[in-house]
């Protein structure tokens, strides 16, 4: 095995954001098994550095490519996009409109203890992540449209951290 492959050669996937999870953790199990640092207890120092090394190096690529938007952001960096960098911030009005309406919607279910808003916002939250998903497959997959693929990632983590901060919300009506 080549130490310098990417997390797709590695774990044995074609590069693509639509994967088959189930033959990720198949293929992870297998490296796992094969590199695991407790098979090499009675080995040399040096092979015992070296299995740690490549089992650190399986854990990273299964954790990359097991999160969609680690997926996504590694899938551009191999493009030479860093999307989530500090420069490139830009986004459509109309989405950060619609993001001040759900953090504004959120303080208020919270301050208001209204748990039947708090799961309506939570609805609309989740059903937005999963269709700028399946945007992110088109782009990546279909269209090979990094720069869209790119504003769509930004997108899907505004989502993310607020269905976090949603999580934590239910926490502090409980």
């Amino acid at each position: 095995m080549d130490f310098n492959q990417d997390h797709f050669a590695l774990l044995g996937l074609a590069p693509a954001f639509a994967i088959d999870g189930e033959r990720l953790d198949q293929a992870y199990r297998a490296l796992q098994t094969e590199f695991h640092p407790d098979r090499f207890a009675h080995a040399g120092e040096a092979e015992q550095r070296l299995a740690m090394q490549w089992s650190t190096r399986i854990n990273e690529a299964y954790q990359t490519l097991k999160s969609p938007f680690s997926r996504a952001k590694y899938l551009l960096e191999l493009q030479g996009i860093q999307a989530m960098d500090a420069n490139n911030t830009a986004m459509p009005a109309e989405f950060l409109v619609q993001q001040m309406e759900w953090r504004e919607s959120l303080m208020s279910t919270v301050a208001t203890a209204d748990y039947p808003g708090l799961q309506a916002l939570e609805k609309a939250a989740k059903a937005e992540a999963d269709r700028l998903l399946g945007e992110l497959a088109a782009d990546l997959d279909e269209r090979r449209d990094y720069l869209a693929a790119s504003e769509t990632l930004r997108k899907y983590r505004f989502l993310e951290k607020l269905l976090a901060d949603i999580d934590n919300a239910y926490a502090e009506l409980e």
